[in-house]
């Protein structure tokens, strides 16, 4: 296999491990006014009811020791796809250089969020961090998802390799639907993830929730996968994008039997598939032109010089396994339900990072 295929597949997991990782982040954080707010009811009579913010606090909890972590396949991504594809990595990040932007902003907003809700004492501070909680993961969630719809399906480029479109060029109605479809799929991850990682009233809410958003989460991720495999797709493509689907079903008869492990384990392998179905359809292009496919940037014309490919090529294989590793044993560490007896009541806990060690 060519250093250069090798490098689209490397670069297609990291984006892979961002999505189903990240993706749980985004929806948490999303979600965090509907499951948290301070008037929710249960149906669930051996519950104990719970203050929203004793619930917000849980859900903070969850994704607390993990979501910076999660941000490193992003970094990692982008840095590979400098080094590998430079030609892709140039004409990416000057044609999509304003929703990239924003999303860089939202990352950092909801960052400041997650690391500064603690450290007043104050609800009204704590409500304003929420905000930027959820801004910072609804604006992502929406933008990645235009984003790949407009790199698979392609953009204007021209012969110097450069995006000759505009902003709202990006904002055409399949790449809105594209948008639409990583919203639903990351607040469906996210819920069952807050059902797999708390307890009490929260746990059943969650779930219940998950079952909710996945019927329409289900049904606007199979027109949009049919539009995007369409032209472009393979018959190995076609084949990942239906075992999403399957996959994504059968995660929610798991979570209408209350089994919030395989329920995750579904939307976490349904994101798996769908994201690298793009990348398999979308091979051996690495950004498609639609004005003259002749323009269209590859694997060959956009990458690297060979020996660039092989110097990086060990070091990947040296300090990738390091990464998988610490990551891993990270959520061992910190695997354990998020109960609302483990949330202090009239203690000040200085971040979220710190009330997550509670899980131990």
């Amino acid at each position: 296999m060519e250093l250069t295929t090798i490098w689209f597949v490397l670069i297609a997991v990291l984006w892979v491990g961002y999505f189903v990782l990240e993706g749980f982040d985004f929806g948490v954080g999303m979600l965090l006014p509907v499951l948290g707010r301070d008037d929710v009811r249960t149906e669930t009579l051996d519950v104990k009811p719970e203050s929203g913010e004793t619930r917000r606090r849980q859900m903070l909890s969850s994704i607390g020791p993990v979501w910076d972590g999660n941000e490193v396949w992003l970094l990692t991504a982008g840095g590979a796809t400098f080094a590998a594809f430079p030609h892709w990595y140039a004409t990416l990040f000057s044609g999509f250089y304003l929703p990239l932007l924003l999303i860089l902003v939202a990352l950092i907003i909801r960052g400041v969020g997650l690391e500064y809700r603690g450290k007043v004492d104050s609800a009204l501070w704590r409500a304003r961090m929420d905000v930027m909680i959820v801004v910072g993961s609804l604006l992502p969630a929406v933008l990645w998802g235009v984003a790949f719809t407009n790199i698979v399906r392609g953009v204007p480029i021209d012969a110097e390799m450069e995006y000759v479109g505009g902003f709202w060029a990006l904002l055409n109605p399949v790449a809105l639907l594209g948008g639409l479809v990583t919203l639903a799929l990351f607040l469906v991850h996210g819920a069952f993830f807050i059902a797999l990682k708390t307890d009490g009233q929260l746990r059943h809410d969650a779930r219940a929730l998950g079952l909710k958003l996945g019927g329409g989460a289900a049904a606007l991720a199979v027109v949009w996968l049919v539009l995007m495999q369409s032209g472009t797709g393979t018959a190995l493509s076609w084949a990942m994008a239906m075992a999403a689907a399957v996959v994504f079903l059968g995660g929610l008869v798991m979570a209408r039997r209350g089994r919030e492990g395989w329920a995750f384990t579904g939307t976490f392998v349904t994101l798996g598939l769908a994201v690298a179905s793009l990348f398999v359809a979308l091979f051996p292009d690495v950004m498609p032109s639609t004005l003259d496919p002749a323009n269209s940037l590859t694997v060959h014309n956009a990458a690297s010089s060979e020996k660039t490919l092989g110097i990086m090529t060990w070091v990947a294989v040296i300090f990738i396994p390091i990464v998988l590793a610490y990551q891993a044993w990270s959520y061992w560490i910190f695997r354990k339900r998020v109960s609302g007896h483990h949330i202090p009541t009239g203690v000040h806990i200085a971040a979220v990072t710190e009330e997550s060690t509670t899980q131990r």
